[in-house]
């Protein structure tokens, strides 16, 4: 693949050559004084077509909140993932954590943490027609994207069962029947050097056209590394080293039938995602523990110094390859579309677990970390019009196959780090021995974790999912009309799981054993040392899951949709009010999961504390949301002012939380998010637009006293029975402005200046208040100078341009988290710094 890049960059860089040569010598030379290119006609904001129910339409005629961003803002703000995207996006939050295959998208804040896959995602992405299994598939270089398109609210009756919080619609271009090159490169700090390139063109006549992109990017990490005795040898961490190429065919043998043929491959590996220190221990308890170690695990004082501590190698690679075909054919009074696809995703990933350079525990990076989709899904559609009916019947029907291995194991200091933690809280005095000499551990020969022991687990989930629907709009009369829309899904897991422990799991058999003696001679004392032997027998330590073997299955029918009623009161202003019913489907925890060592039935030391629980499944989670909105247009066209009242009330809403130690997996009861969403766009003239808007979200917990208990037991969460969500900033704004100024009749410059401000929020799923993330704003900013026809441009840019400090997911540090949730050590994933550069940009 390495000798297959360079040829493809090779390439890229001999046709941006060419490029220069047949601009320089085919481009007709205008005479002295006249325009270099003929001015382009008024535009108004009914030139924004968007597909949001599946049918194209003004923007200003759909019923629905959708922020639609354009090709040329997408280039002037340098989008080039869902992450960035959210910067032009309101309402909009896209985090990482410990890889980008843990990507998840939030609206209105609403999302599902995506370091488990067994949870599926609130917000769905659908990229050409093909939905994405999970944010984290839907992650990478965009190409060369036509518009973007975010739904918000339920969007299940068209795009399907993982869309209860909304849809990031990504369109790309499609071939060209005119033949043109586009090649960009760019340079950057942090070593940023990478260029794309696009062929475009026909190849029979009218009939086929063809398109080749291809992009390669490289850039330094933004973290200094401290790796301490090693094994891990990088110096640097979150750099980016990737290519994508995607190749397109556009099959129109009569106006009346199309064919588009996408494949596209994607490989990253990269030293990424590394976190930092944010929060010392308590009287830096755990901290001291890691130092007695002859580790260090940074300075909580500065964790934007980017300075990062890990022993163990940090690193993702991701193979994503997909073939899609769509077929549009108008046959009858109406269109039938067919969209087949078929995509592999892999992801490979692992990490330091406890962020320090002593080691005591980590992921490897290999295939025993690894995360697999293998996808085929078929859409099949018609939509027509018959009288005073707009309607679109469809069916759908996707075969998902997701492998997922993990493995967490120890490091050759997990047991001393064990012994001094222990003692420390025992008797006061730290004792790297204690394990061996301390309670009860000498009955049974003392208790020793052998360095590189753990577990290794294969879980091999099936999805089917089967759905019909429908969407109709019935005009009343010119003014007046109902849409309304139905989907029935039918979806089917099927789950088998195979666990082994390397070395047995024998230091948690003989410290469970220690404590049923302990338990037996004195039970105060075991019941108070409980939190103890949970650390000890956590679920990956846990013998309980030597040659264990369990398979689950569950299967969902749910009937899901909406009624919009719509009044067009005059050409310029639209009114609605909606209703809509989503769906994202239930299924497994892909983790081991045994009871709460000291809650009821599982006492210190005894069998139950180490015995697998064989029912990880989780419920559906639904959302019942109600709208009332407007859509004016004014100022001749020229002013978009668009405004929505929302209400969203969440059941079984799927809450995915670390605390330090495990994942748990809780469906909540009920989730209440209400609020309103606002976006405008102003074509001030053919030179100046301004695009932006905002979203007021009030997003909260809905419990009584037994619930809120309940996952307080589960989680350790710290919150109350209406405290506001994680990552769900009551405030989020964004505007960006684009200026063209004419130079004379050859030349123009443009400037771009784009911004996001959001208002404070909690980082943390358990909400400790040490995961707050204060109020912050990020700034974009594009100067580009080039010819009035487009054909070249220089750009300078700079992203994060306040250089604004800022946290994308804080969490409890593994092993570290004592005294008790609230005084823990604390790390997080930190936002971007500010990064800069230049492109210089061809077209042909």
């Amino acid at each position: 693949m390495r000798e297959v890049r360079t040829s493809i960059s090779a390439i890229a860089v001999v046709l941006s050559l060419v490029a220069t040569s047949a601009m320089a010598q085919a481009a007709p030379q205008a005479p002295a004084g006249a325009p270099a290119a003929t001015p382009a006609g008024d535009h108004t904001v009914d030139e924004i077509i968007v597909t949001a129910q599946k049918r194209s339409n003004s923007l200003q005629n759909v019923p629905i909140v959708v922020t639609a961003v354009g090709r040329q803002l997408l280039q002037d703000t340098g989008i080039k993932d869902i992450k960035d995207l959210a910067v032009l996006t309101p309402g909009l939050l896209v985090t990482s954590t410990t890889n980008e295959g843990s990507t998840t998208a939030r609206i209105r804040g609403i999302g599902t943490v995506g370091d488990n896959p067994g949870l599926e995602s609130s917000v769905g992405i659908v990229i050409d027609g093909v939905y994405r299994s999970r944010n984290g598939v839907g992650f990478g270089d965009l190409g060369d994207v036509e518009r973007i398109e975010v739904l918000k609210g339920p969007q299940g009756t068209l795009f399907g069962k993982s869309a209860t919080a909304g849809v990031i619609n990504i369109l790309t271009a499609a071939p060209s029947f005119k033949f043109g090159l586009d090649a960009d490169l760019t340079v950057g700090n942090y070593g940023a050097v990478g260029g794309a390139a696009e062929i475009t063109g026909p190849i029979v006549g009218d009939t086929v056209a063809a398109s080749l992109y291809f992009a390669d990017r490289q850039r330094d990490g933004y973290f200094t590394v401290n790796d301490g005795p090693g094994p891990n040898a990088a110096k640097r961490d979150t750099d980016r080293d990737f290519y994508t190429v995607r190749g397109q065919l556009l099959i129109t043998p009569t106006t009346d039938f199309k064919v588009r043929l996408i494949a596209d491959h994607t490989h990253r590996n990269e030293q990424c995602c590394i976190a930092v220190i944010t929060r010392a221990s308590e009287g830096n308890f755990a901290n001291s523990l890691v130092a007695a170690l002859g580790g260090n695990d940074g300075n909580a004082a500065n964790p934007y110094a980017r300075t990062a501590y890990a022993n163990r190698p940090d690193g993702q690679k991701v193979d994503d390859s997909g073939i899609s075909m769509q077929i549009d054919w108008k046959v009858g009074p109406g269109a039938l579309t067919s969209v087949t696809a078929y995509r592999d995703w892999k992801n490979t990933a692992g990490f330091d677990a406890d962020f320090s350079t002593a080691d005591i525990d980590y992921l490897p990076f290999d295939n025993s970390n690894s995360s697999q989709f293998r996808t085929f899904s078929q859409e099949l559609r018609y939509a027509g019009a018959s009288g005073k009916l707009d309607y679109l019947l469809g069916g759908f029907f996707s075969k998902e196959i997701l492998q997922q291995n993990t493995s967490i194991l120890v490091g050759s200091q997990f047991a001393p780090y064990l012994g001094l933690l222990f003692s420390s809280l025992v008797t006061g005095e730290p004792d790297p021995n204690f394990l061996k000499t301390g309670l009860t551990f000498p009955f049974v020969g003392g208790v020793n974790y052998a360095s590189g022991s753990g577990s290794v687990d294969q879980f091999h989930q099936r999805d089917s999912t089967y759905a019909v629907f429908t969407d109709d709009t019935f005009h009343f009369t010119d003014k007046l009309s109902f849409n309304g829309g139905l989907r029935y899904t039918f979806d089917d897991k099927k789950l088998a799981q195979i666990s082994n422990n390397i070395g047995g799991g024998a230091g948690c058999g003989a410290a469970n054993a220690a404590f049923g003696i302990l338990n037996s001679v004195n039970p105060a004392a075991a019941q108070q040392l409980a939190a103890v032997n949970g650390t000890m027998c956590l679920p990956f330590l846990s013998p309980g899951y030597n040659n264990y073997r369990n398979n689950q299955s569950e299967s969902e029918s749910v009937l899901s949709g909406t009624a919009k009623l719509v009044y067009r009161a005059s050409r310029e202003l639209l009114l609605y009010g909606s209703y809509a019913r989503g769906y994202k489907a239930g299924g497994f925890n892909l983790d081991r999961v045994q009871c709460t060592i000291g809650t009821a039935g599982c006492a210190p030391g005894s069998a139950a504390a180490i015995t697998p629980i064989n029912n990880t499944q989780f419920g559906d989670e639904t959302n019942n949301s109600f709208e009332v909105g407007e859509k004016a247009t004014l100022f001749n066209r020229k002013l978009l002012l668009n405004a929505t009242l929302f209400y969203q009330k969440y059941k079984g809403f799927q809450l995915n939380t670390f605390n330090g130690l495990v994942f748990v997996v809780t469906s909540v009861p009920s989730v209440i998010s209400k609020g309103v969403d606002a976006d405008f766009v102003w074509i001030a003239n053919n030179q100046f637009t301004i695009q932006g808007g905002v979203t007021y979200a009030d997003t909260r917990y809905n419990l009584n006293g037994a619930q809120l208990a309940n996952l307080q037991a589960q989680t350790g969460f710290l919150g109350t029975t209406n405290s506001r969500l994680s990552l769900a900033p009551f405030w989020s704004a964004s505007l960006s402005g684009t200026y063209t100024q004419p130079i004379g009749d050859r030349y123009q410059a443009r400037f771009n200046l784009g911004a996001k401000y959001s208002s404070g929020y909690n980082t943390g799923s358990d909400l400790d208040p040490g995961k707050y993330q204060n109020s912050y704003v990020l700034m974009n900013g594009r100067i580009a100078f080039g010819s009035s026809d487009q054909r070249w441009a220089i750009e300078a840019w700079a992203e994060n341009l306040l250089n604004t400090k800022y946290q994308q997911v804080a969490f409890n540090s593994g092993f570290q988290n004592v005294p008790t949730n609230a005084t823990g050590v604390l790390d997080a994933f930190l936002g971007a710094p500010r990064t800069y550069g230049g492109t210089l940009r061809f077209k042909f």
